[in-house]
């Protein structure tokens, strides 16, 4: 059977019944040439433990967009991070709508089978994945619908394509169900600002060479809370038409629900009335433990406590049981506390940040670092800065071609942060979306046309609060340590929310305790102008826009209190000079690139060997690139290479074209046996560059230098020192040298 549903700009074809019979739920979901398999299978087993043994997997078949895999095995193998981020969406989307109790091992797989380039896959692959999971015979009773807002021209647009992506101001992905908001993803996009802008205003140190000396500047775009709102609340629309048009058409055809068996919840009334009677004051001093470990051990140790006792002998208590009913004590205790009296397990008041220090480039030999700590979470932040050859590169099935990132949030979570004796692995899902979410937060600061390709990487010291946020505000600051020259600063902040009955209260900076035992995760990261990035996880249901909104101010506040704090520390930076690599990019009139390439490549290569550079050149732009790790030698490079492009007839040989005598005139000729004295201008792997008479730089080869083997030129030669050398041989502007004595 067909289903055609015309909903939120987009014609959704689903085929029920046609593929994948055996799945408890399969559609085929049909998007323009966008084809989209979505299945669903459980076993009829329980597993032991009493949680929701969930698993997604989004898969990109290469062959939907006609391609082959790169590498050396020409099959798909490990998932990118876009296909592992959109599993964890589409997770974050249905997993609260299983019944409490469910125990089932439950697989959603989702393949990308074609792929039209203006199709959102993740729209796409959510609303799938909902539509077979709700076709199915698991007690799923709620459609989920997926939508993305854009921002074009200030005009909000519902579900824009690709191309009109990459026109928009505003990335926001919502998912919900008829009545209420599940989970939200957001992020606001750089642009050009059409306005050129005299280079002069921005900086009067520019080299004229530029261009015409007018430069279009990037705008970071982002939202006050008020605009944010307005999004959200035209997000919530669009899934309301969405999912109950989803409804509408499948709950004919829906399987009758099947007769599954629900784990308990391990409750005990008796046994929640006795640890209030006897163990009270033991569980809250457990719950002011600041460390997550210190508490589990406080927690553990209480159990074994009551154990002990001869009640729970007399009655039968197990561990298990125990262990439950302390949790779900604990959490009363903790929920009542901040709704009741307004105070918070740590003693804090609802709207108040743990203290925060903050230390930049303590790493000497990094290009950038900072080390954030807020409370009992620490985030250390390295920027380390490279050329275009250092981007990584990567595939995506909407894009023609390999695509290259320049920059790059790497997040790691290793099990010391949390006190536990845990394997070191790979980066798991966690791991990628909450760089995922730093790297959006930063984006919009850094200029997208910047002369480097940026690595940050987050080692997460400390964990008891969001990690995530933690990673915003370090990673900010370690730009700026890196010289990186960032339009703002960013800072983060996870806010939490308790709702009890008709009472609810938002809870600024979190720690992990609030976050287990609350019922909303919410970050929010930004600069002084507005959001840059959040994202949303509902654990109790729909939230209503006017509380949503007043958790959106109450962390404009939190934010503009850890700005001032990032803003200090960013006025005391001092950049590690040294170990800063260089950077120029200058423009030469086009027809000149010829010259700095030299016949089959020889005048660059010298170039590249001389200096110790690496150099991009555009031939069509005129633009020339030159990177290195000493700026002295950059610097040196730039001249040079300006030098040759300004000569009539080239320096020596660089010209590439001419005979011989012509190109060489401008070298002074220098008779073989001579002696001259110099100075040692620059000391390389395989010797060192003398100046002679004249200005030419004659090489003395590291065989030339002293009697015996030379393994370290420094050794023996310093920048600077005066010598003695002498003439072995010159072609062209090459002449070689041997060292006589120094002077």
């Amino acid at each position: 059977m067909q289903y055609s549903i015309e909903v939120n700009n987009q014609t959704e074809i689903y085929d029920v019944g046609k593929v994948a019979r055996h799945a408890a739920g399969a559609v085929l979901l049909t998007i323009k040439d966008t084809v989209i398999l979505a299945t669903v299978a459980r076993d009829d087993k329980q597993v032991e433990e009493n949680f929701l043994p969930l698993t997604v997997q989004y898969i990109e078949k290469t062959y939907a967009a006609g391609k082959i895999p790169g590498g050396y095995i020409k099959r798909e193998t490990k998932p990118g991070d876009f296909e592992t981020l959109t599993s964890r969406i589409i997770d974050r989307s249905l997993r609260p709508l299983f019944p409490k109790g469910y125990a089932y091992p439950t697989q959603i797989v989702l393949f990308v089978l074609s792929c039209d380039p203006e199709v959102d896959l993740q729209v796409a692959a959510l609303n799938a994945a909902s539509a077979a999971l709700y076709l199915s015979d698991i007690p799923v009773n709620r459609p989920v619908a997926g939508v993305r807002i854009g921002c074009i021209d200030n005009k909000f647009i519902i579900n824009p394509s690709n191309s009109q992506l990459k026109q928009s101001t505003l990335d926001l992905y919502v998912a919900g169900t008829k009545e209420e908001l599940l989970m939200i993803e957001m992020r606001s996009l750089p642009s050009i600002d059409p306005e050129p802008v005299p280079m002069a205003a921005i900086d009067p140190m520019l080299d004229p060479a530029l261009g015409d000396g007018l430069l279009n500047l990037q705008k970071s775009n982002e939202f006050d809370e008020e605009r944010m709102v307005e999004a959200i609340a035209t997000a919530q629309s669009a899934i309301t038409r969405a999912a109950s048009a989803y409804e509408e058409a499948f709950t004919p055809i829906k399987k009758e629900d099947a007769k599954l068996e629900y784990k308990p919840e391990l409750a005990n009334e008796s046994i929640y009335v006795y640890i209030d009677r006897m163990y009270k004051d033991e569980v809250k001093e457990a719950i002011n433990q600041m460390a997550k470990s210190e508490r589990a051990v406080e927690l553990k140790r209480i159990v074994k406590m009551i154990l002990e006792d001869e009640i729970a002998k007399s009655e039968g208590w197990d561990e298990e049981l125990v262990a439950t009913v302390l949790d779900a004590y604990k959490r009363k205790i903790v929920r009542d506390q901040i709704i009741q009296k307004g105070v918070r397990a740590d003693g804090r008041g609802l709207k108040e940040v743990r203290p925060i220090t903050i230390e930049t480039n303590i790493l000497p030999k990094a290009h950038g670092s900072c080390l954030f700590t807020r409370g009992q979470t620490q985030a250390l932040a390295v920027v380390t800065l490279g050329s275009d050859q250092d981007g990584q590169m990567y595939d995506i099935l909407t894009e023609k071609g390999v695509q290259t990132d320049t920059f790059m949030v790497n997040y790691n979570f290793p099990g010391f942060s949390v006190g536990e004796a845990s394997p070191m692995r790979p980066p798991g899902r966690r791991e990628l979306g909450h760089g995922n979410l730093a790297k959006r937060a930063l984006t919009p600061t850094i200029d997208m046309n910047s002369l480097y390709t940026i690595r940050l990487v987050s080692e997460i010291l400390e964990s008891n609060g969001s990690s995530s946020m933690a990673t915003v505000c370090a990673g900010s600051l370690a730009l700026r340590a890196a010289g990186v020259n960032t339009s703002a600063l960013v800072a983060g902040v996870a806010m939490g929310m308790v709702f009890e009955e008709d009472k609810y209260a938002i809870l600024t900076d979190i720690m992990g305790l609030e976050d287990h035992d609350g019922d909303m995760d919410f970050k929010v990261a930004g600069t002084r102008e507005g959001i840059t990035a959040l994202q949303m996880d509902i654990k109790l249901g729909g939230i209503e826009l006017n509380i949503l909104k007043e958790a959106l101010y109450q962390a404009k506040e939190a934010r503009e209190h850890i700005l001032n704090l990032m803003e200090e520390a960013d006025a005391k930076i001092e950049l590690n000079d040294e170990v800063l690599p260089k950077l120029e990019l200058f423009s030469i009139d086009p027809s000149k690139i010829v010259d700095i390439i030299g016949q089959a490549g020889k005048t660059i290569r010298e170039i590249i060997e001389r200096f110790e550079v690496s150099i991009d050149l555009d031939r069509e732009k005129g633009e020339v690139k030159i990177a290195g790790e000493k700026k002295q030698q950059v610097e040196a490079a730039k001249d040079y290479i300006i030098e040759i492009t300004q000569k009539d007839n080239g320096r020596g040989g660089f010209k590439g074209r001419g005979n011989s005598r012509e190109r060489h005139k401008d070298t002074p000729h220098f008779k073989a046996g001579s002696i001259y004295e110099g100075e040692v201008k620059r000391i390389v792997d395989f010797g060192a560059f003398v100046e002679l008479p004249g200005g030419v730089d004659g090489l003395l080869h590291v065989s030339k230098i002293a009697k015996e083997r030379v393994n370290d030129v420094n050794d023996y030669l310093s920048i600077g020192e005066k010598v003695k050398v002498k003439v072995l041989e010159q072609k062209g502007h090459k002449v070689s040298l041997e060292l006589i004595e120094k002077v």
